[in-house]
């Protein structure tokens, strides 16, 4: 399955766990998803591939991140 990360509506958000959850999720290395956090966090949209045995737990992660996505069929 693959999902846009649309931005992240946390006051404050943590950019290492964001990061960590990407390494997850999406399977990528650390320098990666440290890149992609990046972009996410100064509003632009992130396009990840995430596996579908794992997409429930993804979402859920997502969500409690408070990351808004869309999912790309």
């Amino acid at each position: 399955m693959n999902l846009n990360l649309v931005s992240c509506d946390a006051q404050r958000p943590d950019r290492r766990a964001i990061a960590k959850c990407i390494v997850e999720i999406a399977n990528v290395n650390d320098s990666l998803a440290n890149e992609l956090t990046g972009y996410l966090l100064e509003g632009d949209a992130v396009a990840i591939a995430i596996q579908d045995k794992d997409t429930a737990s993804a979402l859920r992660a997502l969500r409690k991140l408070d990351i808004d996505y869309e999912i790309i069929e």
